[in-house]
This record gives structure tokens, C-alpha cells and sequence, in this order.
């Protein structure tokens, strides 16, 4: 009976530990097993384009520091881009707050004259208009193609990157978003 108590006791310690690191582990469920890549590293500073009523504002990461981002690169020719847009405006209307964003960069090189259009054809009312036309600040995130996305924590630092195509308004993705944000 001592063996087994004696046991327990150096046991317990270490189940702790475990359940400890599986709390600092992201839940990635679904589509997300195996869609997400787990990183970390700085977010570069190159500046893009947000449209604000109407008019181009230029912006850094570092201007949405304090919020969790969904970084999404995109182009309205792209078809992968096309199918996901939905999800991510679901997704800006379910969770986006000031907390949590979605910023949709688009890559057109016609920028808003070739974006606002899209929203309008799509349905899009959620998402904002954020342009970078020479994709700078998608090289700088080494972006391989599109969409490309990527989660930012609240300290401006990548910590997640998807390529291509995500169900972004799941119930996994909205857990994982969640992670992020407590």
C-alpha cells in the first residue's frame, strides 16, 4: 500500500505537467489537425493600405497590437479565395470585436477599385477593405501562394499560418480563434 501511495505521489507531479502543457497547446481539431501549422515569430512592419470610408489609410500590424488577427491574403481571381471569403465574413460577424479581427489583404493590383466591387457581387458586409497592390507585406510574411492566413497574438507575434483554402467559420476554427483570444 505504501508502493502505491509512494507511487501516486511522484506520479502526480508529472500528470500535472502534462496537463499543463497540453493547456499551452492550441486545440486543433477537424480540418485543422492537419491544416494548421503551429509557428512563432515576429510580424514584420511593412506598411498596407486600409480603406476607411472610402479613403486609403496607410496601416502597420503594429497599429492592431492588443487584438488577435486573422491575416488573410487574397485576390479576387484567385478561386480558393473566392470559395473561403464567405467564411471569413461569417467569421468577422461571429467573433470580430475588439478583440479579434479579420484583416482580408487583398493582392489586385487595381487595389479598392477592383475589391469593392467583389464585396458588393459576394455579400460581403463584415470583412473591411485592407489592400497591399505590390504585395510587400506579403513577401515580408513569405507568403508561397493564395490565400495564405495567418493568426497573430495579442503581442504582434505569428503564431499560426494555414495555406490555401479553411473553413474559418467552423465550430474548430472558432475554438481555435477562442484559444488565442483568452
Amino acid at each position: 500500500m505504501k508502493k502505491k501511495l509512494f507511487l501516486a505521489a511522484l506520479l502526480l507531479p508529472l500528470t500535472a505537467a502534462a496537463s499543463a502543457l497540453s493547456a499551452s497547446e492550441p486545440p486543433l481539431d477537424g480540418w485543422f489537425a492537419e491544416g494548421y501549422q503551429t509557428v512563432e515569430t515576429s510580424a514584420p512592419d511593412i506598411p498596407f493600405t486600409r480603406l476607411n470610408d472610402g479613403e486609403e489609410q496607410p496601416v502597420t500590424l503594429a497599429d492592431y497590437e492588443g487584438e488577435v488577427l486573422l491575416l488573410n491574403f487574397w485576390a479576387t481571381w484567385c478561386a480558393p479565395c473566392v470559395e473561403e471569403m464567405p467564411a471569413l465574413d461569417a467569421l468577422e460577424a461571429e467573433l470580430g470585436d475588439e478583440d479579434f479581427r479579420v484583416l482580408v489583404v487583398s493582392n489586385d493590383r487595381r487595389g479598392a477599385e477592383q475589391v469593392l466591387p467583389f464585396y458588393e457581387e459576394h455579400g460581403l458586409e463584415n470583412l473591411g477593405v485592407w489592400l497591399d497592390p505590390r504585395g510587400e507585406l506579403m513577401r515580408a510574411m513569405e507568403t508561397r501562394g493564395l490565400p495564405t492566413s495567418f493568426v497573430i497574438d495579442r503581442d504582434g507575434r505569428i503564431v499560426g499560418r494555414v495555406e490555401g483554402a479553411a473553413p474559418w467559420d467552423s465550430a474548430e476554427a472558432i475554438e481555435l480563434l477562442r484559444w488565442y483570444m483568452e
